[in-house]
């Protein structure tokens, strides 16, 4: 694998790399929203998730829908939602380990 191509990798798992990040995506998993609503779905500050908001979109994992004064924030796609559907599957199998790793970061 070429180096450029690890490099988006790397950019794309960033995304996924973050605890609001990932309140985010579960937020909007099933059904499109606004900044207002996530934040108050997450218990976030605006200014905070609007720049989580930004990396997601940066990595291509979210898209914005503009509508009147809001912006409605959705996953990119299907392929995103099985994403972290597998993501959860692969943390079942290795939630023990995870449990007793001495590295882990909040």
């Amino acid at each position: 694998m070429r180096n450029a191509d690890i490099d988006m990798k790397v950019k794309l798992i960033h995304g996924f790399s973050n605890k609001t990040r990932i309140q985010i995506l579960e937020s909007i998993k099933e059904k499109e929203k606004t900044v207002s609503q996530i934040v108050e779905e997450i218990n976030g500050n605006q200014s905070n998730i609007s720049q989580h908001l930004a990396c997601l979109k940066g990595c291509g994992i979210i898209v914005g829908r503009n509508e009147g004064k809001y912006c409605y924030y959705r996953l990119r796609n299907q392929n995103i939602r099985d994403l972290l559907a597998m993501f959860d599957a692969v943390l079942e199998d290795v939630q023990n380990e995870i449990d007793c790793c001495e590295r882990h970061i909040d």
